[in-house]
């Protein structure tokens, strides 16, 4: 009897102990991949393939292409003017020869800036691209994540940066090849509203959730994926985004290592500035890969 009775007690600790699941009921949409290799994983660079090319530039896009990547990432924010263009600081200062803020300088100043030499003279006279630019030069070849940054944000979607970026997918019938993320929940409430056929991926930080469990923010905000960096991300919340059919990704793995911890733990892409160093370890764990 007092077995019996302590056998019980111990399934209810370990019943209170184990943090409780939302039962969510949530259809999330993924981006199509023009160079799918049908393994379920995504192979992404990180604003472009960043260790071999300037950041954000047009050359990184097209060396992550020649490295298989199967995705690229690119910050975005806007210019004075409001056009949308590839930048991940709001200051010019770190990777271009401009100084002071983006929304500074109309598109056509910031085009005389040099965004190439601060990384290799290889690459002098390399201009700050724009998403129209960019659209039109991965449109058939590689997808797309544009990372819509806080900087350029405001609460109305009337003529911001959201409808900006959207304008310009579904005029480069890029919609079924893009997925918009952010660290705001903004720019996702505002992409839902606007163009509920675009997929959207949360950006997570701990210090805007705080303790919220993932899948209440992917439900509350509508959202189709939640990107994580490898830091922050847990086991078990890997395992209950998968048991409702949320992709996880993994921001930003450059250490062959990490990768092989991030894929153990089963997540569903990883954003890394190799993507050549990321494609072999692949290849090493699956060799038809």
């Amino acid at each position: 009897m007092i077995r019996s009775i302590l056998f019980v007690f111990v399934l209810l600790i370990s019943a209170c102990s184990q943090q409780p699941q939302p039962e969510i009921d949530i259809t999330t949409m993924k981006p199509s991949l023009f160079n799918d290799n049908q393994d379920g994983f995504v192979l992404i660079a990180h604003r472009g393939a960043s260790a071999y090319a300037p950041e954000n530039t047009l050359s990184a896009v097209r060396r992550a292409m020649e490295m298989r990547a199967e995705m690229v990432e690119v910050d975005v924010l806007l210019s004075k003017d409001g056009i949308p263009i590839l930048l991940h600081d709001p200051s010019l200062d770190r990777t271009s020869s401009g100084q002071g803020l983006v929304t500074d300088y109309t598109l056509q100043e910031l085009k005389l800036l040099d965004a190439g030499s601060w990384f290799s003279s290889e690459y002098a006279g390399e201009t700050l691209p724009t998403v129209e630019e960019l659209l039109a030069l991965v449109k058939g070849k590689i997808s797309v994540n544009l990372e819509i940054k806080t900087q350029s944000l405001t609460d109305s979607l009337e003529g911001g940066i959201v409808q900006k970026v959207v304008d310009l997918v579904r005029k480069h019938d890029m919609q079924g090849h893009v997925i918009i993320s952010s660290f705001d929940p903004r720019a996702i409430r505002q992409l839902k509203e606007y163009a509920p056929e675009i997929p959207g991926a949360i950006l997570y930080n701990a210090d805007l959730y705080g303790d919220k469990h993932p899948l209440d923010i992917v439900k509350d905000l509508k959202a189709d994926a939640f990107n994580c960096s490898w830091k922050e991300i847990r086991q078990d919340w890997v395992d209950s985004m998968k048991s409702h059919k949320i992709p996880v990704n993994i921001y930003t793995v450059n250490a062959d290592s990490i990768m092989h911890q991030m894929l153990d733990m089963g997540v569903d892409g990883i954003f890394t500035d190799y993507p050549d160093v990321l494609l072999q370890v692949l290849r090493s764990r699956n060799p038809s890969e």
